[in-house]
């Protein structure tokens, strides 16, 4: 772990970005496997059905990806949620006062300057905490902030939600609202999320808030596209998995002999993502110790996308001390935002 200032000769009228900017670092970049690194993805590929954490998506390649999903005319996620941000923040800024913005998995932090416009517009000052596992995309991000908002305070936090939420500085603001936009929720099961929930909770005190944008559930004819797109971004996305392991763990997964295949399953009312072998193959892990053996057709879970029923979420935060002081959707009732309040 360390903390660092990024370096920028470009000076403000302000300060320099230097001095605006703090990174740190949960899980340095070049540090060498340890012995504990990567026993998810041992565990995962050694089940009778084989999975993988969704986080190995989002190296620096796996996160510039998921921008470009969001631009896609299938992924109705992002338009929708940004439309009801854009209509919203003054409200949710003027709800919350001068607060401190945490956001978890901010990637390119797009939606978030809707959020700061507001706060800005307000006169509050601006202090913003991005979390997320890929710190080139973190550091690109910071820096087009702070020529962007000369006011801004930024300490960006590279490493998962679990490192980052438990190792939160102290506000400077009055308060602080902790950012769970994008539907990110959907990718945990119902245990993973309760204990998320007790992670947000334990990173708040009292009165403080919780933003959370969640998809609701709708119809597959509108849901399996926005994972199946014709450009084929989303296919490249989830097959980028393999290469991040490739890299990170000397593997030697062929991508050539895995296909994309995602589909809404009603029952549980989620999106599946696989990743299927196309022949009978044996993949290494050298840095794993790991030899994992496929059959043909055999798939591995790459992800999961949870879609909500707005009151059963409702009552699952308020359950948790997380009680929603206001909830805000588009006009078709397909996405839903959330702003919670900690009580004591």
């Amino acid at each position: 772990m360390s903390i660092s200032k990024a370096v920028n000769s470009k000076v403000t009228s302000q300060n320099t970005i230097e001095e605006r900017l703090q990174i740190q670092r949960l899980v340095e970049a070049t540090k060498v496997v340890t012995s504990t690194a990567g026993t998810d993805v041992v565990r995962g590929l050694t089940q009778a059905s084989k999975t993988l954490p969704a986080y190995y998506f989002y190296d620096d390649r796996g996160s510039e990806l998921f921008e470009e999903i969001c631009e896609l005319p299938e992924y109705y996620l992002t338009r929708t949620e940004t439309a009801i941000l854009q209509k919203y923040a003054s409200e949710i800024a003027k709800i919350t006062g001068s607060c401190e913005l945490v956001e978890l998995g901010s990637g390119s932090s797009t939606k978030t300057r809707i959020l700061l416009d507001a706060y800005q517009h307000l006169g509050y000052p601006l202090h913003y905490l991005p979390i997320d596992v890929s710190a080139g995309m973190l550091e690109n991000s910071a820096r087009q902030l702070l020529v962007d908002y000369p006011k801004l305070q930024v300490y960006a936090l590279a490493g998962t939600y679990e490192m980052a939420l438990a190792q939160l500085p102290a506000t400077q603001l009055p308060s602080r609202m902790i950012g769970f936009i994008g539907s990110s929720l959907g990718n945990l099961n119902a245990q993973e999320c309760d204990i998320f929930f007790s992670q947000i909770t334990n990173a708040l005190q009292p009165g403080e808030y919780f933003l959370l944008g969640i998809d609701l559930h709708k119809s597959k004819e509108i849901l399996e596209p926005a994972y199946n797109d014709s450009q084929g971004v989303t296919a490249a996305f989830n097959i980028n998995i393999l290469e991040h392991l490739n890299r990170r763990f000397e593997g030697n997964f062929d991508t050539t002999q895995f296909e994309h295949w995602s589909f809404y399953n009603e029952t549980e009312r989620r999106i599946e993502m696989h990743l299927r072998s196309l022949r009978s193959q044996t993949v290494q892990l050298k840095a794993l110790n790991l030899t994992v053996n496929f059959a043909a057709g055999e798939s591995i879970l790459t992800e999961i996308s949870r879609k909500f029923d707005l009151k059963q979420i409702q009552q699952q935060l308020t359950a948790r001390g997380l009680v929603p002081v206001h909830t805000w959707t588009d006009s078709n009732q397909w996405f839903g935002l959330l702003l919670c309040q900690l009580q004591g």
